[in-house]
């Protein structure tokens, strides 16, 4: 996640603000000792000795945010395992909010200690999330140096896109008292880790008005540029799609008129918050058929500092598009679903709103179409802050829901194959993607892996491109975590010799290929505008649109963590994904993430799933589709 180098962004939810917090003399005399213990895991992998620039003004302001840790993580995680392990006399039966944080969470008089001792410090103590995991507070560096034990520096970074930056971090692990050692877990936004974040890409530049043979097709094979080489044959080439419609989309996974969702509550986390973003899902579902989105189906909860500015962001155009693709999707899944947007107050703010959906209990399903492209970048006491988040979700039986990435193997992005973060927690829904080939009839032609590779026409030929990630045009993430052991649910389904004890992932996909993507419409600074959108942006929405209809359908209030049930679902409900080799003419590349495409119009043939990395699709679990993607059994067979 990107932010500026002065502004510090943690993790903390939205609610009652810390009130009441009286520190009495004992509270004093327990914290004021002078022994101190470090916290291992509080500094990124980027922070090193070689890479050290500077240090900063110690009068700069920063905003962070202390985690604090449960009173018994282990019994935590395993009230959580049992609400969602399908044949346990809990399963489905999760804890409410306030039942997890009574029995779970820190003691009020632990966050009364560490607030006391904050205070002590000199450092503001600003607030507190409502499921008491983390403080929200305010200091100048010297303050925050003083009381955590390390000093600030900055640091020479190289960001995704290959330009310099300079990051801060601490030169060492913090320390603080070793009486609240125990009770605190990290200090979030000391760093700035979270300076990388990707959302949706939007598709290729093609509309049914570019020259001739260039128009997109309506479905596939409806256009097809044949005065380019045809690379394949057998109706195995076409123009990129103009953007799958609702019915198309719902009829691609089997769905029937009464699955809608109706009476489920669907959690959307994002950055920012689009105004027009009801107005813009309706006037997109007139053009593409869909129903209208109802006013009293929408309502979005803010953070509780606001909305801010921040250039490290992206254009605020891209946050408009990513909101009305997660909407948009979720309602063509689910159109009588109801819907809930967190905003982040910018891009750094995502943790903030994700711990608001979890801590309000209030949805069932929480969709994150975000991601940091390197589980090794983000400090682990940072992963383990938010590991209690997904924990906490688990055991309230809430689904969340991931995107794998859309950067392949992330080679292209770090120099070696790695992990997306966090989709490689165990505790979450990865989704992967998929290619999909729709005929006239709503029949599919072909699902394959979304792995693309691109070539250029050249002297009347097809050539590879040859970029700084080779051929490679985009693709869901996927693969094994460096971090986290091989979780039980998996140990059936993926041989030993593929996860080597590590948590794999994706779980499951759905479409994500731009160049067969959704059509989604939303505002832009030029004006309304509709485009064919894809990424695991769009896959990890469309299953959670998928979960919400099998809810209803079930009569349930909550599923739970899914990946349990999926990972006993079998054909029932999935359908298995092996490679398709076809082509897609484009006249304009698809930007992915960090994906290095060429920019320029011209003439652009798309191989699909042709392994341009190391990640392809393959016959049972595999590193691209996880188990596989969802057929007409699945909305049943999920809500068993």
């Amino acid at each position: 996640m990107s932010k500026r180098a002065r502004t510090a962004v943690g993790l903390v939810a939205g609610g009652a603000v810390l009130a009441g917090l009286i520190a009495t003399p004992a509270l004093a005399e327990n914290t004021a000792n002078t022994t101190r213990a470090p916290i291992a895991g509080t500094t990124p992998g980027w922070a090193t000795a070689a890479a050290q620039s500077g240090t900063i003004d110690t009068g700069q302001v920063r905003h962070v945010h202390v985690a604090l840790a449960l009173r018994d993580p282990q019994g935590a995680a395993r009230m959580a395992k049992a609400v969602s392990t399908p044949g346990t006399p809990q399963y489905r039966h999760p804890f409410s909010a306030d039942q997890f944080r009574d029995r779970f969470a820190p003691s009020t008089e632990t966050v009364n200690r560490v607030a006391h001792w904050l205070r002590d410090q000199g450092v503001t103590v600003d607030g507190q999330s409502s499921n008491r995991q983390f403080l929200d507070v305010t200091a100048n560096v010297g303050t925050l140096e003083h009381a955590f034990g390390t000093r600030l520096h900055t640091y020479h970074h190289i960001d995704q896109h290959g330009r310099a930056e300079q990051l801060t971090a601490p030169g060492a692990p913090i320390s603080v008292p070793t009486a609240l050692r125990t009770s605190i877990r990290t200090v979030l936004g000391l760093d700035d880790s979270e300076r990388a974040v990707t959302q949706s890409a939007h598709g290729p530049s093609t509309s049914t008005a570019a020259g001739p043979g260039q128009q997109c097709a309506k479905y596939w094979g409806q256009a097809n540029n044949t005065a380019v080489p045809q690379k394949y044959g057998h109706g195995d080439q076409s123009n990129a799609i103009c953007g799958y419609n609702y019915k198309q989309l719902r009829d691609m996974y089997g769905l029937k008129d009464s699955q809608t969702g109706k009476g489920a509550k669907v959690g959307i986390v994002g950055a920012y918050d689009s105004p027009t973003t009801v107005a813009d899902a309706n006037r997109a579902a007139t053009q593409f058929g869909a129903p209208q989105l109802r006013g009293d189906q929408y309502n979005t909860v803010p953070p509780k500092s606001g909305y801010v500015s921040n250039p490290q962001c992206g254009s605020k155009d891209s946050w408009t598009g990513e909101q009305a693709l997660d909407v948009q999707a979720v309602h063509t899944m689910a159109p009588d679903a109801h819907i809930t947007y967190y905003g982040g107050k910018d891009c750094t703010g995502l943790y903030e709103a994700l711990n608001n959906a979890v801590a309000a209990n209030h949805v069932s399903i929480i969709n994150n179409s975000w991601l940091s492209p390197n589980e090794t970048q983000i400090p682990a006491a940072t992963r383990d802050a938010l590991g209690q988040i997904t924990v906490q979700a688990a055991a309230q039986g809430q689904s969340l829901l991931f995107s794998s990435g859309d950067s392949g193997d992330n080679s292209g992005v770090n120099g070696k194959a790695t992990a997306t973060f966090p989709a490689s927690n165990p505790w979450v829904t990865a989704v992967g993607g998929t290619t999909v080939a729709l005929d006239a009839k709503n029949t599919k032609r072909f699902t394959t892996g979304w792995e693309s590779a691109g070539n250029t026409l050249n002297g009347g030929r097809w050539s590879p491109q040859q970029d700084k990630d080779g051929a490679f045009a985009g693709g869901a993430g996927g693969g094994m975590s460096g971090v986290y052991e091989e979780p039980d649910y998996q140990r059936k389904a993926i041989p030993d010799s593929a996860a080597a004890g590590h948590r794999a992932f994706p779980d499951v996909s759905a479409l994500a290929d731009a160049y067969t993507g959704m059509g989604v419409g939303y505002t832009t600074e030029q004006g309304f505008a509709t485009v064919a959108t894809g990424g695991t942006s769009l896959a990890s929405p469309l299953i959670a649109g998928m979960a919400a209809d099998a809810q209803t359908q079930a009569h349930l209030d909550r599923l739970g963590f899914l990946n349990p049930a999926l990972y006993n679902m079998g054909k029932a409900g999935l359908d298995d994904v092996t490679p398709h080799q076809a082509g897609i003419y484009t006249p304009g590349m698809a930007q992915f993430g960090y994906v290095d495409v060429p920019t320029e119009r011209g003439d652009y043939l798309i191989d699909t799933d042709t392994k341009p990395q190391t990640l392809q699709s393959g016959p049972g679990w595999d590193t691209v589709t996880g188990l596989g993607t969802p057929n007409s059994g699945f909305i049943t067979t999920l809500g068993k």
